[in-house]
């Protein structure tokens, strides 16, 4: 097994990253449900993981996401698939077996130990006497030395996390699984402390799985985003891919705001309550498409079909929702553009909609 050293400590040790040339973690096939006649809660999910990569499962609740991730971490056993990391076998491997790291919600903290002590205390592939200098070379690296000797109740909620990843870094593990590890951050702290998160990450060479049910965090914070549904993979690809090509009206809803249209589509080109509309790709005969509110123009219009309903002021922005051939449609236009509401307007499709994948018979 060929493991890349990617971070040098200051004590002259290297840090495993244990990366592979291949996929690091792979799934294949898991099903699980909780009682003989109940329905599915993982249903047949496959999935590859490469090494480095930071990959985030996101659905709504009950999807099956957070049930995954604790197959994977071994508390729960799969009624049938298979999990190997790093070319072994685990699915039947006890979790402690398995050197996966994880954080949690909660961040599990040890409340009657400090900072450095709750670090050392997942290091158990060093002695006791080799732990505290690896424990400051990580609570360096993660901007905590100055706090080495407090407890957690005397942290932050931000200190806290980054003790909690320390301690899990510190291990070594093969894997980090983060479970909704920035939830309990107010908005402004969550998004900085997931900035440094990821570069973390990207800088030690950390392979993560991270489950949310933000979209907004797993399109900025991973490398590939799985969207789960009813224990199924809807679709895994890049974040830029998945926003703008999503597979189904699931996908397109939940990854943000947008406007399903159906139509009569004839090559590049579909007839639709907006009118005629250009299509992303070729499709004949009864279709829907998705089309993000960032696509949709307003032209202030007396004579138009379109009238405003709502108006919502975001700063950079407005959010319209309006009422065109008894359809809503949402739009959005710059700081600049305020229509109020009543106004009558014409909608205009500036860019291609999405042909979905489910839903169409072209």
């Amino acid at each position: 097994m060929n493991q890349a050293v990617s971070v040098k400590a200051s004590q002259g040790k290297a840090v495993q990253s244990h990366s592979l040339s291949g996929e690091q973690l792979r799934l294949e096939g898991l099903s699980k449900s909780f009682g003989h006649q109940a329905p599915a809660v993982v249903r047949e999910l496959s999935l590859e993981l490469p090494p480095g990569e930071i990959l985030a499962l996101l659905g709504p609740s009950g999807c099956g996401k957070t049930t995954t991730l604790r197959l994977i971490a071994g508390f729960e056993k799969p009624d049938q698939g298979r999990i190997t990391l790093n070319g072994q076998d685990i699915t039947e491997a006890r979790p402690q077996d398995r050197n996966i790291g994880i954080v949690f919600q909660d961040y599990a903290l040890i409340p009657h130990m400090t900072v450095m002590q709750n670090v050392c205390f997942g290091m158990r592939q060093l002695s006791k006497k080799e732990r505290p200098a690896r424990a400051a070379y990580w609570l360096d690296l993660m901007q905590l030395s100055e706090l080495a000797d407090r407890y957690p109740h005397e942290l932050s909620g931000g200190q806290q996390q980054r003790v909690a990843l320390a301690r899990t870094l510190a291990a070594e593990p093969h894997l980090v699984l983060l479970d909704e590890p920035f939830s309990n951050l107010d908005t402004g702290l969550r998004e900085a402390t997931r900035n440094e998160m990821r570069a973390l990450f990207k800088r030690t060479g950390t392979s993560v799985i991270l489950v949310t049910h933000d979209q907004a965090e797993a399109l900025s914070f991973a490398d590939r985003v799985g969207v789960m549904n009813k224990g199924s993979l809807c679709q895994l690809d890049t974040p830029q891919t998945i926003y703008q090509h999503p597979v189904n009206a699931f996908v397109a809803e939940f990854l943000g705001h947008t406007n399903l249209i159906s139509g009569e589509a004839a090559g590049r080109e579909a007839q639709t309550s907006l009118g005629r509309v250009r299509l992303d790709r070729h499709a004949e005969g009864l279709i829907q498409a998705s089309l993000r509110p960032e696509h949709v123009r307003l032209i202030s219009d007396q004579s138009g079909d379109g009238q405003i309903i709502s108006r919502e002021f975001r700063g950079h922005d407005y959010f319209y929702q309006v009422r065109c051939n008894d359809h809503i449609y949402k739009a959005l236009a710059p700081f600049d553009c305020c229509l109020e509401p009543g106004s009558r307007v014409r909608l205009e499709a500036i860019q291609p909609a999405v042909v979905l994948t489910e839903g169409s018979t072209g």
